[in-house]
């Protein structure tokens, strides 16, 4: 039998969003989790860098008050597992993420899997991407608000990142 006197009960949550997304993709998981009593923070990543993205999430965590669950979406699975080393981080949840080693490449990782269909809608300006209306609607599915839509769909190619730490490991 475990002792399970020391473990500490997360009473905040914090979200982080993927590629292609902002906070808002969260806005149902929310309430669900206020509900039940806990205190919930949704990360606004600037999809700039992994640097950039990270640097995002720990001045969220900075901010919380005890124990926290870190959870990440898709891109932001290769986010929690560099922040997940932040000291307030007490679990991490992957949401359809993937969760690349210290040293190997997010985009290096993605390509071990078949290419997800919204990919095919992605359009490319100045180093960065955005899913097409058609795409997004398509891989977000409904119900969405088409006239918002152009904020959350934005996101970057900048994602040939490689991460130090693997927060996964110790978590």
């Amino acid at each position: 039998m475990s002792d399970t006197s020391s473990v500490k009960h997360a009473r905040n949550v914090v979200l982080v969003h993927g590629a292609y997304a902002d906070g808002s993709s969260w806005s149902d998981v929310i309430p669900l989790l206020q509900r039940a009593g806990l205190t919930v923070t949704a990360v606004q990543n600037p999809l700039t860098s992994l640097a950039d993205d990270v640097a995002a999430t720990n001045r969220t965590l900075d901010r919380q008050d005890g124990p926290t669950v870190l959870v990440g979406h898709s891109w932001a699975g290769t986010i929690i597992s560099e922040a997940g080393n932040h000291p307030t981080v007490t679990a991490l949840v992957y949401v359809a993420a993937r969760a690349p080693d210290a040293g190997e490449d997010y985009a290096a990782l993605a390509a071990k899997f078949p290419t997800p269909p919204a990919n095919a809608g992605l359009v490319h300006h100045d180093g960065y991407a955005q899913l097409s209306e058609n795409a997004f609607l398509s891989d977000r599915g409904q119900p969405y608000d088409v006239r918002s839509s152009g904020q959350v769909r934005s996101g970057r190619t900048r994602i040939r990142s490689t991460g130090r730490t693997r927060a996964w490991r110790s978590r």
